[in-house]
């Protein structure tokens, strides 16, 4: 995904080498981030693969989204995620972008907030997506049952999309 090259400078002139972050997914919900340093190009991005194999976790997909909207925050990047309808395709910078394209994630709105540095972007993209739960694992985790129509903005949206905003539900409830 990025490569960069730094120079230490020596006796007889410049020694580069090069690091390599690097994001890899099977596109069904799994994705990983690596990072990879080495004197050489190859060897860099070698070890980044590496890295991100070993680190890959899963991502769970509602209809080629996220569940619930989030927020990741790593150092001074923040990352939002919002579900997007079908359609929408993904909505994101080239750092974000390429971690959901890897994940499989075909619908979503993100907006980054903060450093634009590539690392702190995709590991606040890691962070958010480490925490993200659906409904059944919190359930399980909690050991409740939650009430599907408790403030969710699926049926926020789903209202306003019949054509009643809450907001102008209440000012009719009002008068």
């Amino acid at each position: 995904m990025r490569i960069n090259r730094s120079a230490a400078v020596v006796k007889g002139g410049r020694r580069f080498s090069f690091s390599a972050l690097v994001v890899v997914g099977d596109g069904k919900g799994r994705v990983g981030i690596g990072y990879g340093k080495a004197n050489g190009v190859p060897n860099a991005v070698e070890k980044g693969v590496k890295d991100a194999r070993k680190h890959m976790f899963r991502i769970p997909l509602v209809d080629g989204t996220i569940p619930h909207p989030f927020k990741g925050e790593y150092r001074a990047s923040a990352v939002i995620f919002e579900p997007a309808s079908p359609g929408t395709g993904i909505i994101a910078g080239a750092s974000v972008r390429a971690v959901c394209e890897a994940a499989g994630i075909r619908n979503i709105l993100t907006k980054c907030h903060g450093s634009g540095n590539p690392l702190n972007v995709v590991k606040a993209c890691e962070m958010a997506l480490k925490s993200l739960r659906t409904r059944d694992q919190v359930e399980r985790l909690r050991g409740v049952k939650l009430d599907p129509a408790a403030g969710t903005w699926r049926m926020k949206a789903l209202k306003a999309s019949e054509g009643g905003t809450p907001r102008a539900e209440k000012e009719a409830a009002v008068q």
